[in-house]
């Protein structure tokens, strides 16, 4: 799938590519630095070229592949308890439900397989639009995080989901448990950015990016001391549920990076669960929606302490899209 373009407007190169194909910033310095855009008929690496009138663009979108395996006797001993399970897959999409403690993709700090490291032991054909190491992802879950999330198989799919994130048609419901009840149903619009003293962590920041949460009260555990809720997002920054959530005191189970202080020697992952997953298909346009179970900690936490004859009605997928129809 090549793309051809003529540059009517003097501009940086990334920045035009930015403003003429459906793809994030991260994926165009991608296809720029390995060599796949051409500049009249010269191929560019420089990402901030700047662009005279009427030059050829030419991009070429490299072939959606089966990565090669590397080392599978460690991947394999290293996912040996993580169980990843298909919801949904054809030729275009996959859909996973992700287990906890399991991290998306490598990265220097990264020493266990990934979540990439098993689509590659499976063969599974990824896009190529993103870096190596990250082939067929189109968004993440933090490590810590269970649930759904969709995996593009073609570039195509890749250039399409990404835009949905864009345009929001794409989104997803989560799932906590928090340590201290929420006053009320809640929208948190407040900025994010790398937190100035803690590397590992994300703070509020005036001069942050934008960010936008929604949350709302579910259901209390038995003795009022914790309180079972659903996430909204309305974008899409790192750590944004938890960050939203501590910026009012509160806390996911477990979160300890993010100030829980509860004695849970059981818990070794914080209680938030990517639940329902709704897109538009990339080849057929159908409107999709898939919806994780609750992995097995997090299910039985919730068994054992709280009410569980109204708890399957306020789990359904229904109950908690329409809970926040009046969110906008």
């Amino acid at each position: 799938m090549d793309k051809n373009f003529i540059v009517e407007e003097e501009n940086r190169l990334d920045k035009f590519l930015t403003l003429h194909i459906s793809s994030s910033r991260n994926q165009i310095e991608h296809l720029i630095k390995k060599g796949f855009v051409s500049v009249d008929g010269k191929n560019i690496t420089k990402t901030g070229l700047k662009l005279k009138l009427n030059q050829n663009i030419k991009v070429i979108f490299p072939e959606n592949k089966i990565d090669e395996i590397k080392n599978e006797k460690f991947i394999k001993t290293s996912l040996k308890d993580k169980v990843i399970t298909k919801i949904y897959e054809d030729d275009f999409i996959l859909v996973i439900n992700k287990p906890s403690n399991l991290v998306i993709h490598d990265a220097p700090s990264v020493k266990e397989a990934t979540l990439v490291d098993w689509l590659r032991l499976n063969r599974i054909s990824l896009s190529t639009l993103s870096a190596d190491i990250r082939h067929g992802i189109v968004h993440r879950l933090d490590k810590g995080t269970s649930g759904v999330m969709v995996i593009a198989k073609t570039n195509e799919a890749h250039t399409n989901l990404s835009e949905q994130l864009k345009n929001k048609t794409m989104g997803r419901y989560y799932l906590a448990l928090i340590d201290l009840a929420l006053k009320d149903n809640i929208i948190i619009n407040k900025p994010i950015s790398r937190h100035v003293n803690n590397r590992l962590k994300m703070g509020i920041n005036s001069k942050g990016k934008y960010a936008k949460s929604a949350f709302r009260k579910l259901s209390l555990c038995k003795n009022e001391k914790y309180e079972l809720i659903s996430c909204k997002l309305f974008t899409g920054r790192t750590h944004q549920i938890r960050v939203h959530l501590s910026s009012i005191n509160r806390h996911i189970l477990g979160d300890a990076l993010y100030g829980f202080k509860g004695n849970f020697n059981r818990i070794n992952r914080f209680y938030l669960h990517s639940y329902n997953l709704y897109l538009i298909h990339p080849h057929s346009g159908e409107e999709m929606n898939f919806t994780a179970s609750l992995a097995d900690d997090m299910n039985c936490f919730i068994k054992n302490n709280f009410n569980m004859e109204n708890i399957h009605e306020k789990l359904s997928k229904d109950h908690i899209i329409n809970s926040f129809n009046d969110f906008d």
